[in-house]
């Protein structure tokens, strides 16, 4: 989608926008979000961030997902002056970004990492007043890297079924903290599961029930998130469910495997396949023939067997097994 195709949608007669989930509580599938709702998300976001008219604003994600239209949309409601380089890998590197203050960027993490690789791109990422960071969790190496930024960097909590995030955290600065502080008229809990219960009723029509498991600040208000409740793969900003890489993959392999998640540098999480198998040497020409190119695990581990928790379920976090 472009940004003229979008705005011809945004201002049509229709009270309500057809957005795709991108997968984070289920299976990705069709909505209708209230345009008056996401209003109302772009004005939480204003207001957290003291965002004024005329400030201006970075387009650098794909309009078809939730995230790229609601910088769109902030910059409408908040009177912003909104410039679009297109979804990218290097957003930095455009001319256009490049040779003015912008006081608001929205990036997925692999574009914050492929900035801070290049030190041009870089000196750019350091002008921006406000850079919020979502679509996938940010690397504690590349954390490291944005804490002697001289502005504001935050780390963004939200989904499609909340239209964009509804919590942030200051990754940089004396406010830098591990906990996420939700936006002004949200309030969450936690459910049996301990699982994060979302109540923003300017946003949602009904509570949503998130697959994250959190821990509350001793304020009961602040929130971080423990681990995840489904077996999502968050790799570059794009999710991956691991069970469909494997439904692909099984009438290829004929050893006992499994497809799990790791921590990366660069991608912030990346697919994983562990076989019980010492010949691996096929499988990097199975990936390419038979998944889409997003798909493709990018570590291959070899094993005895498999890792299965004690009733038998696989353990996908393999943050300590490799």
């Amino acid at each position: 989608m472009t940004l003229s195709s979008f705005l011809r949608e945004w201002n049509n007669d229709s009270d309500m926008l057809l957005v795709h989930t991108s997968g984070s509580t289920g299976t990705p599938k069709p909505m209708f979000v209230e345009k008056r709702r996401m209003a109302a998300s772009a004005r939480m976001t204003l207001q957290f961030l003291g965002l004024k008219p005329h400030d201006t604003a970075l387009l650098c994600m794909p309009l078809d997902y939730i995230a790229g239209k609601m910088v769109v949309v902030r910059s409408l409601v908040g009177d912003l002056q909104l410039t679009d380089v297109g979804a990218v890998g290097h957003p930095m590197a455009d001319e256009a970004a490049g040779d003015q203050s912008l006081d608001f960027a929205a990036m997925v993490p692999l574009q914050v990492y492929n900035s801070l690789s290049v030190e041009k791109e870089r000196r750019r990422l350091m002008a921006i007043r406000h850079l919020i960071i979502g679509g996938g969790a940010v690397d504690k190496a590349v954390e490291a890297q944005l804490r002697d930024f001289p502005h504001a960097v935050w780390s963004t909590y939200g989904m499609t079924e909340t239209l964009s995030h509804i919590a942030m955290r200051r990754i940089n600065g004396s406010d830098a903290s591990e906990w996420y502080t939700p936006l002004a008229g949200v309030t969450v809990s936690q459910g049996a599961d301990q699982c994060l219960v979302i109540d923003a009723p300017s946003v949602c029509a009904t509570p949503v029930v998130t697959h994250d498991i959190v821990e509350f600040a001793p304020n009961g208000k602040d929130f971080k998130v423990i681990g995840r409740k489904d077996n999502v793969i968050c790799c570059g900003g794009v999710k991956i469910q691991a069970e469909q890489v494997e439904e692909l993959l099984r009438p290829y392999i004929r050893s006992p495997f499994m497809i799990g998640k790791a921590d990366d540098e660069k991608f912030g999480e990346i697919p994983v396949l562990v076989i019980e198998s010492d010949d691996t040497r096929y499988l990097p020409e199975l990936f390419a023939r038979v998944l889409p190119k997003y798909w493709t695990p990018k570590k291959i581990v070899s094993v005895s067997a498999l890792p299965l928790t004690e009733t038998g379920k696989p353990i996908r976090d393999l943050r300590f097994e490799i």
